[in-house]
């Protein structure tokens, strides 16, 4: 396992048998994003999703603040049953116009019954989600990054049971501080109550259990809570006379097993917290990117030239020791106050080569040269890991050093929907969206608060 920077005056023991899991998991992450480029918003019923603009009448919530769940407003419930719980309001106190709705229609009822609702924007939550993903991979030797707004950590190398809880708050004070948004950490020597943890006290919160004191702690949960369990499987335990995790961990195993086939004998197993998984990354990577912000926008051509110069070759450098090739190279530039810019060029074949992810990253950049940038990154991606021949792009070798894009051959502009997606655009991209039913985890996506969207 790879080591990596503890805490101050932090002592551990690398024999120690039980491993230190965190389960980092973003509140209402898509409207907490929403509340980082509107301010005004915070405090306010926010609801984020798709098909309530002017002439839609089919869509769903992708996730709802805890001010607007207060009204009955659920992720992936339909956008329709939403407005009728959570009726939409206008514009901002303060603007023109603020006793209207968005579409200009009067509404009669108080401030304190209406609530904002926000179209999806993957690339600016994927903008904020990969801060969050570079503060977790620096504070933890392994991460698991299940979606865009949660992952599980091994810190076993990291910290010691003793000061967990702080190592917990380091982790949610550096996100707070860095990116702005809150998050809710669990603490366990198993994934499956990490996870568990993590929703115990939310939002903000901190729950840390440590070994030997894990069964204890599920034992009064209902079994909707348990790891896994969703609405029809609580249903079906609770009709075998099963209500909490306690009353599964004393239950025979053997009608589990012909109830719910292995996922009985796993149930049994996890309600006694028996949790035998390691984290471990989930796949092999689709890409591998760098970002850095300014302290304040930048103007200055050269400042931005350095940075993308840094950020590539960085990037280039993760791949070559990952031993991947990259068919894709892209660059991003969030202007003020956070409009986010992708642009992306594919390559004839599968290349290693950092100085050709430099040149074209500058030659991608140029768009922005002039504009005032408050964050750039350098993207590779369309990752091969099997041995294969590196494409031949010799005719790059004759360019000058930053050329521009028209002069480029080798490949063309394409969208950053999804990696080889060979759709030409010269706008912002955006990633397609689908909400799913339920997370990897197995939860419905009303318990898990937010639905899950496909990933950038």
């Amino acid at each position: 396992m790879t080591e990596g920077p503890r805490l101050p005056g932090v002592q551990t023991d690398d024999n120690q048998e039980e491993r230190i899991v965190c389960h980092v998991d973003a509140d209402c992450f898509y409207a907490s994003c929403e509340r980082l480029r509107e301010p005004k918003l915070d405090g306010e019923p926010v609801v984020v999703g798709m098909g309530y603009e002017h002439g839609d009448d089919i869509g769903a919530v992708a996730t709802a603040s805890y001010e607007a769940r207060e009204f009955g407003v659920e992720s992936a419930q339909a956008i329709s049953s939403a407005l009728e719980r959570l009726p939409r309001r206008g514009p901002l106190e303060g603007d023109a116009g603020s006793d209207e709705t968005d579409d200009g229609v009067h509404d009669d009822r108080s401030v304190e019954e209406t609530g904002y609702y926000r179209s999806v924007d993957m690339d600016y939550y994927e903008s904020v989600a990969s801060e969050v993903r570079e503060i977790l991979h620096e504070c933890a030797g392994v991460v698991r990054e299940v979606s865009i707004d949660e992952a599980y950590l091994d810190v076993t190398d990291r910290t010691a049971w003793e000061v967990a809880d702080g190592f917990g708050r380091h982790i949610k004070d550096r996100i707070r501080r860095e990116v702005g948004i809150t998050v809710s950490i669990g603490v366990a020597p198993t994934m499956s109550a990490a996870k568990i943890a993590s929703d115990f006290d939310k939002p903000d919160g901190l729950t840390v259990v440590e070994p030997g004191d894990v069964q204890a702690f599920l034992a009064p949960l209902e079994v909707d809570l348990l790891h896994g369990v969703g609405p029809v499987t609580a249903r079906a335990l609770r009709e075998m006379g099963l209500e909490t995790a306690a009353d599964v961990a004393a239950a025979d195993p053997e009608p589990l097993v012909e109830r719910f086939g292995e996922r009985g004998r796993e149930l049994y197993d996890r309600a006694h917290g028996d949790d035998d998984r390691r984290v471990t990354p989930k796949g092999e990577p689709k890409s591998f990117s760098r970002e850095s912000a300014f302290a304040e926008p930048v103007e200055d051509p050269t400042q931005k030239y350095e940075q993308i110069e840094t950020l590539a070759a960085a990037v280039a450098d993760r791949a070559r020791r990952e031993g991947a090739l990259y068919r894709t190279v892209g660059v991003k530039a969030v202007l003020p106050p956070y409009d986010v810019n992708t642009r992306e060029r594919s390559l004839s074949g599968p290349v290693d080569d950092p100085d050709l992810v430099d040149r074209i990253a500058y030659d991608l950049f140029s768009e922005f040269e002039s504009e005032s940038v408050r964050k750039v990154g350098v993207r590779v991606a369309n990752l091969e890991f099997a041995a294969a021949d590196q494409a031949d792009l010799d005719g790059w070798e004759s360019r000058s050093p930053h050329a521009t894009a028209d002069d480029v051959s080798a490949g063309e502009e394409v969208s950053a929907d999804e990696p080889g997606d060979a759709r030409v655009t010269e706008t912002n991209t955006k990633p397609d969206t689908e909400a799913e039913s339920t997370s990897d985890e197995g939860r419905s996506t009303a318990e898990r608060g937010q639905t899950s969207l496909t990933d950038f």
